[in-house]
């Protein structure tokens, strides 16, 4: 019966598909809509979309169960003293010829099966149910290989649990594209991984490298892995300049004009190398003339929001050599900054980074702060708005804190980019308050303004998801606030009812103090030693 009922079963999956294209193609034996069949077709396209999706995540996980039950009886079946890696070889090889697999993407097959169906139980069920595609699936593989068992059960908990404590937020993993989940995994996982940041960081450093690939009709990749903090500011540095470019006359288009800056920049003295004010031969600062200015804000008691950046004037020379300054945007927790935890920082557009590395990026050019208050509670900033028009730059920051790019599902246009969006317009009585203000990138600005797509409530700790012509509501992507870590010579110095713990039980007593009760009382020291940290006790 085993062959017989395999044969039968894909036969009746193959009739399926037969119906699902005759639907398509508009041959169903009825319309989708009596009342209005082009719109009705246009709806039940989508949802034949939806559907297929479905399918072949629930096909992607039989695949990988299927690999791995033959690849336990081929482990059966081989000849006595037949080594192991003789076994894993022929079995990567025959799965990668029934899947027409080359022999690197057939192992990494085999790796992720392996993974899902020993350690990552709730992956597979979602996998098989439909609700997370298998790019998903690798992505949670990849991001679980370095944890304990514990770590990974927890990271699992975390994005498929929806009853674990503090579970992940706003949309589930499976509504948002792969690459956004891998962001939102690497974050959690650099945060609750059992080996510091700090020194995982200085392991991977000492790999850093430059590498090169040829390519086809004469192209050729050049790729660099360097530390996070200058990777970006290199990156947003050479936005800057190829924007700067930009004009009537100028035919490049921008991915050209980064490629040609890029070029100019490697190729000519233009930009010259030199070690960081660091002092550190394994971690070499940016060039000197990408130097790093920071326009610090700072969240009372919690976190420092910490703006290293400087505008580029429009006019000035495009060249390598410009004054042009690069821009970075760091999330500091107070705590963090001050040295006292080792709980990682934020870079925009990018991730957790060693709290060391945000502390260079501020002490080497912070010239201002400014205090964004966040709830104990949660890590989430508090609202804050105005009574005019006007997006201050204080606000412009926060909705970077908030969104991190632009909230339009699937889109990760840096935040650097994007222009401050009323949810409910002005002159409507929308006010300019962070809860009413998205932060789109143009294109999705326009397509806003120019279709029947409508972005739906935001919140303080949370984007506006949108609504489709069609109806359909889609959420946005952000990132999971934690509480801050509280270090214990914080701890010590407030009253035991306003330490966090005890103010979780006195909430339940119907005794609640008022967050900024909490930062104010307990983090005026902090404040204090952050000023001397910066500007000296002088």
């Amino acid at each position: 019966m085993g062959r017989e009922a395999v044969a039968r079963a894909f036969a009746e999956i193959r009739a399926a598909l037969a119906v699902l294209d005759a639907e398509v193609d508009g041959r169903g034996s009825e319309p989708f809509s009596a009342a209005d069949p082009l719109a009705g077709l246009a709806d039940g396209s989508l949802d034949i979309l939806a559907g297929a999706a479905a399918v072949e995540a629930g096909v992607a996980g039989l695949k990988a169960r299927a690999a791995m039950k033959y690849a336990d009886t081929a482990h059966a079946l081989a000849p006595p003293g037949m080594p192991v890696q003789a076994q894993e070889m022929a079995v990567a090889a025959e799965i990668g010829c029934v899947l027409a697999l080359g022999p690197r993407a057939a192992s990494t097959f085999l790796s992720v099966s392996h993974a899902l169906t020993t350690t990552l139980p709730l992956t597979l069920a979602a996998l098989h149910a439909g609700t997370i595609s298998w790019q998903h699936a690798r992505v949670m593989a990849d991001e679980a290989a370095t944890l304990d068992p514990a770590g990974v059960a927890a990271l699992e908990a975390h994005f498929l649990d929806p009853h674990t404590p503090r579970p992940a937020a706003a949309a589930t993993i499976g509504e948002m594209p792969a690459h956004r989940f891998k962001h939102k995994a690497r974050t959690w996982r650099e945060r609750h991984h059992t080996e510091s940041i700090e020194q995982r960081h200085t392991k991977a450093a000492a790999d850093r490298r430059v590498e090169y690939a040829p390519d086809q009709d004469g192209m050729a990749w050049l790729s660099a892995c360097l530390p996070a903090d200058q990777a970006m500011a290199g990156w947003n540095r050479l936005n800057a300049l190829s924007r700067g470019m930009q004009g009537p006359h100028e035919a490049r288009t921008l991915t050209q004009l980064r490629a040609d800056t890029f070029a100019q920049a490697i190729l000519t003295s233009g930009t010259n190398t030199s070690s960081s004010s660091r002092g550190s031969t394994d971690s070499p600062g940016i060039p000197a003339d990408t130097s790093v200015a920071a326009d610090t804000s700072v969240a009372a008691g919690t976190s420092a929001a910490a703006d290293t950046s400087s505008g580029a004037d429009a006019g000035t020379d495009p060249a390598p050599s410009s004054s042009i300054r690069a821009q970075v945007l760091v999330t500091v927790p107070v705590f963090a900054l001050m040295g006292l935890t080792d709980e990682p920082a934020m870079l925009d557009g990018y991730g957790p980074i060693p709290a060391s590395m945000a502390r260079d990026l501020v002490a080497n050019g912070a010239d201002s702060f400014h205090r964004v208050l966040v709830d104990p509670r949660d890590g989430a900033p508090l609202e804050i708005g105005r009574s005019s028009y006007r997006v201050t730059k204080a606000m412009r920051n926060w909705l970077r804190l908030r969104d991190g790019q632009c909230p339009f599902p699937g889109c990760s246009n840096s935040s650097l980019d994007n222009e401050a969006d009323h949810l409910l317009a002005w002159h409507h009585g929308g006010t300019t308050g962070i809860s009413n203000l998205g932060q789109p990138c143009p294109k999705h600005h326009k397509l806003r303004h120019t279709s029947g797509w409508t972005p739906t409530p935001a919140t303080k700790n949370q984007p506006p998801g949108w609504t489709s012509p069609t109806g359909r509501q889609y959420k946005s992507e952000h990132q999971d606030w934690e509480p801050p870590h509280w270090p214990e010579s914080a701890l010590s110095a407030m009253p035991a009812h306003l330490k966090p713990g005890e103010q979780r039980r006195e909430r339940h007593r119907g005794q609640a103090h008022r967050p900024a009760d909490l930062l104010h009382r307990g983090l005026s020291q902090a404040e204090v030693e952050l000023e001397e940290f910066f500007y000296g006790s002088g």
